[in-house]
């Protein structure tokens, strides 16, 4: 099994970053999961063919579970994620990808980015997107618990929609 988070923070080692980290240890307990910080490719990011952008493609099209995580910026999810969402072939990119968007915001106000603007991305480029989006409060995403009901509540699916099947995807 391989997880891994992809984070569209324009700062590193963000408190996004700790949050998709924390969202796919619980819902994958025990699995230590592969981390894409998007921050760190730069200008790679503007092309295709970039070596470094292309094994973190590579990376996240061979998981079975990926947390696509952001920050709200302008209501909506990062351009660093959007560019590296642009490197992915529509409707096979994800092909057998299990995908959870996640995204922080200082508010309740952008509750919904998740499902309404991030989500339909990742379907269009073949994920899996059977959960809900997550939305969490920046600066209290750590105590307030949503997290932790968020994990509990949805494990059981992201096992059934990974390992119910025995279809996994690496060779």
């Amino acid at each position: 099994m391989t997880v891994t988070v992809v984070v569209g923070n324009p700062k590193p080692a963000s408190r996004t970053l700790t949050a998709a980290t924390l969202l796919a240890e619980g819902l994958r307990p025990g699995e230590e999961p592969a981390v894409v910080d998007l921050v760190e490719f730069g200008a790679g990011l503007l092309g295709w063919g970039d070596p470094a952008v292309t094994a973190a493609k590579e990376q996240t099209a061979a998981s079975d579970l990926v947390i696509f995580a952001s920050p709200t910026f302008k209501a909506t999810y990062t351009g660093l994620l959007k560019l590296f969402l642009e490197q992915f072939d529509g409707g096979t990119g994800l092909a057998g990808v299990v995908a959870v968007p996640l995204m922080l915001g200082a508010g309740p106000t952008h509750a919904l980015a998740p499902d309404l603007l991030l989500k339909p991305v990742l379907t269009e480029i073949g994920a899996t997107t059977a959960l809900p989006g997550l939305y969490l409060a920046d600066r209290t995403f750590a105590e307030d618990g949503v997290l932790t009901a968020y994990t509990e509540r949805w494990r059981p699916v992201v096992d059934a929609l990974i390992l119910g099947t025995g279809v996994t995807n690496h060779a």
